[in-house]
């Protein structure tokens, strides 16, 4: 009977809070619409889902997205200072990146974890799942590049999700 009001409860969740932070205001009507559009949405897109969330470890999830905002904030003062310092010293380029993550939402996170990260962002992924291309403003070092982001960003997410 729980599952089936709420098919996916931390969307529903994540929905209404977001709702509320949109709106700025508590007011009881923006609660109860922002609540009532929380329950329906998960529950009309069901269907749509291919796979059922499973979150294994519910606080490595916060301490996950609490380290992307640290690693965003680091990454803006990285590239503001690759910018303003030496500009004509940057080397962009391509880094493809393999993945041990199986689950499609882990890897879809870890894809927009990637472009959220200034100075990075997701360009593509292969048919098989595989493998992760990405553009970087700046790479000294390609191993480094790819041994920071499974560390940083993949890992926790493999200990999440799979």
């Amino acid at each position: 009977m729980w599952r089936k009001c709420f098919p996916h409860p931390f969307l529903t969740l994540a929905l209404w809070a977001i709702w509320l932070l949109l709106n700025n205001t508590l007011s009881a009507g923006h609660m109860i619409l922002g609540g009532l559009l929380a329950i329906f949405i998960p529950w009309f897109s069901a269907g749509f889902w291919e796979e059922r969330v499973m979150v294994r470890r519910p606080w490595l999830l916060i301490k996950f997205f609490s380290s992307v905002l640290w690693q965003i904030v680091i990454a803006n003062i990285h590239v503001a200072r690759l910018i303003l310092m030496s500009s004509d010293k940057l080397r962009p380029g391509f880094v493809e990146i393999p993945l041990d993550l199986t689950s499609p939402l882990a890897i879809s996170i870890l894809a927009n974890t990637i472009s959220l990260t200034p100075g990075t962002v997701t360009c593509d992924l292969s048919k098989d799942q595989k493998k992760l291309l990405i553009h970087a403003l700046h790479i000294d070092d390609a191993q480094a590049t790819i041994d920071e982001i499974k560390q940083l960003f993949e890992k926790p997410l493999k200990e999440i999700f799979n």
